[in-house]
């Protein structure tokens, strides 16, 4: 699938008018919030558990090669997990993370297999399934981000950046491109080498934290935590 053409393009418009129609729908109570978030996260679910099913199935179970350990693989249990509890640091971490991550792995896909097989199609509904969850859970007013928010994702993030590296490190394996960059094209081509580029995809994460902030400082919350 050529980057940025007529199939990617079509893509990306599809989840971003699925973003905005289910959020408006929310926040107009012409779709019941509780019920939309709940159907996003079972979605979410089954979508992720049919993939790995599919994946080790075909491939095997291949220790340490193979785990679900990539960021993106983290942030599709998070937005489950927003779109199930609401819990405030759950939600706050994956607005920021989620959407930064996938947003950018949509922008610059890199996939398995040329579209439409499964692998491909899996990498769009995920990724996008990430975006739609948790920008409806939070322009959808259904949770709020506290102050500080930012700092939290991002120290959060580095923590697991961390450990991620250790992981590598001790099994030799390339988990969210902390070794190298990815074979296919990514904003991380236009940084230096490495360690370097470590430091500037930090740099503009926390940027994109910013920028995600923004639009965020004057949304009312219906709910922050479910009721017991």
């Amino acid at each position: 699938m050529p980057l940025f053409g007529n199939i990617h393009l079509t893509l990306l418009a599809v989840i971003g008018l699925f973003s905005f129609l289910l959020t408006w729908l929310c926040r107009r109570s012409l779709l019941p919030a509780r019920a939309v978030r709940l159907t996003l996260g079972i979605a979410l679910a089954a979508n992720e558990l049919i993939w790995w099913i599919f994946r080790y199935s075909h491939e095997g179970f291949h220790f340490p090669r193979n785990l679900p350990l990539q960021l993106c693989d983290v942030t599709v249990w998070m937005t489950v997990a927003a779109c199930l509890t609401l819990v405030p640091w759950v939600v706050e971490f994956d607005y920021f993370v989620g959407i930064a991550g996938a947003g950018m792995a949509l922008i610059t896909p890199d996939l398995w297999t040329p579209w439409p097989t499964y692998p491909a199609i899996y990498f769009f509904l995920a990724h996008g399934g990430i975006v739609i969850g948790i920008t409806v859970v939070v322009f959808g007013r259904m949770a709020t981000l506290r102050s500080g928010a930012i700092w939290r994702a991002f120290g959060g993030l580095l923590v697991y950046a961390s450990l991620l590296g250790a992981f590598n490190a001790v099994f030799k394996t390339n988990y969210m491109y902390l070794c190298t960059r990815p074979a296919s094209a990514s904003v991380l081509d236009a940084f230096g080498p490495w360690p370097v580029y470590l430091i500037q995809a930090a740099s503009l994460t926390l940027f994109l934290f910013f920028l995600l902030w923004l639009p965020t400082r004057r949304i009312g919350a219906r709910r922050v935590t479910p009721r017991p």
